[in-house]
């Protein structure tokens, strides 16, 4: 049953790659604005349960919910879609496109949703800014920092204004100064904007700007909100 009030809430999951089970029952929810940290060790499955939450990945069995409607019951279109529009991603490694300069790479998102080149631009230009990167605009990817790099992916990200954004170890290429600043700058600008966080992490220090701990072991996941 999906909690009420809920954005997104996924239950009794199940995924297996060949013989190797990923995800054996775990469920998940997350309210509106909410930051939730995903923990868990190498191979846990908690990367797989953000794919299947994303609508990248489909579960062999089990339900995900987002705003009311579920996701097996879209086409591949649709999920696309949602992910252009109402989903943002952060990796590990920023995955910005290197023939682009940082302004273009954060347009990137609302130009495939048909923005004009100039607003789109403009719109990317005001988020570097949030993100104390607008100095970066005319640069490359290859020209600027790892940590600089991982500011304007999260601006990338949030430039639609995502009502979920998925970070995957979003600071686990960076130093632990880095990491703290582009996690405060990430939080700062979900809160600001309303947005859910679904956050993977193994790190304590990355997991301590959540509001809620989900820990994922053996496919199979814990709330510790409610862990005795």
């Amino acid at each position: 049953m999906t909690p009420p009030g809920s954005l997104l809430c996924a239950e009794r999951l199940h995924k297996a790659y060949g013989p190797t089970v990923a995800l054996d029952g775990a469920g998940f929810s997350i309210h509106p604005g909410e930051i939730v940290a995903v923990m868990g060790p190498s191979g846990s499955g908690k990367s797989t349960l953000l794919h299947c939450l994303a609508g990248i990945v489909t579960p062999d069995s089990g339900t995900i919910t987002y705003d009311g409607r579920e996701l097996s019951a879209m086409n591949d279109a649709q999920r696309s879609a949602l992910r252009r529009s109402e989903f943002g991603f952060v990796f590990q490694f920023g995955q910005l496109v290197p023939e682009l300069t940082c302004v273009e790479n954060v347009a990137l998102p609302l130009r495939l949703n048909g923005t004009p080149r100039k607003e789109a631009e403009r719109a990317a230009l005001s988020w570097l800014e949030r993100l104390e990167v607008d100095d970066l605009a005319k640069k490359r990817p290859g020209e600027v920092s790892g940590g600089q790099g991982q500011r304007v992916a999260v601006a990338r990200a949030l430039v639609t204004r995502p009502r979920v954004l998925f970070a995957d170890e979003p600071t686990g290429a960076l130093d632990s100064l880095n990491g703290e600043r582009v996690m405060e700058l990430l939080t700062e600008a979900a809160r600001a904007t309303s947005a859910a966080v679904v956050l993977v992490t193994h790190e304590a220090r990355v997991a301590a700007y959540s509001d809620r701990e989900i820990v994922v072991r053996d496919g199979r996941s814990r709330d510790m909100e409610h862990a005795i």
